[in-house]
């Protein structure tokens, strides 16, 4: 019998919230996504102005995040022509993302959900995921 950990609703508002933040600071609205260890989704937000094309986007970073547990950008460096890595982003259905800004959200090691962030570039998409990751932790370390 296995005991799973996994994010509840109230650690996806927090998530969100600190990813928000973030992209309000840097002037760029997001998509975000929160999903649980094996990759469904708890809770989403499209800020107002976030890309229509990011719903989606968002969603599968996060996705590929819990699930596969690592950060996206991760695959996107070895998934090039050669590698052995090279055609996993078709895999799943295509659900498998390469561009940065999905993250596994990890307590005490083990990792419990994932956040996606779709509509800056990648960079900008990491950085407002793991501010929520760190807002997230934050208010963990606070409780």
């Amino acid at each position: 019998m296995l005991t799973i950990t996994r994010l509840d609703i109230s650690d996806a508002r927090i998530l969100i919230e600190g990813a928000a933040a973030k992209a309000t600071e840097i002037g760029v609205p997001m998509c975000i996504a929160i999903v649980d260890e094996s990759g469904n989704l708890i809770a989403f937000e499209r800020m107002d102005g976030g890309k229509v094309t990011s719903v989606t986007i968002a969603q599968d970073k996060a996705f590929t995040a819990a699930a596969a547990r690592k950060a996206t950008h991760d695959y996107n460096a070895v998934c090039v022509p050669g590698n052995l890595a090279f055609g996993i982003h078709t895999e799943v259905g295509g659900r498998i993302s390469t561009v940065g800004g999905g993250l596994p959200v990890s307590v005490d090691g083990e990792v419990v959900g994932g956040i996606g962030l779709s509509s800056g570039t990648p960079q900008q998409d990491m950085a407002c995921a793991q501010a929520g990751i760190d807002h997230f932790l934050a208010a963990r370390a606070r409780a």
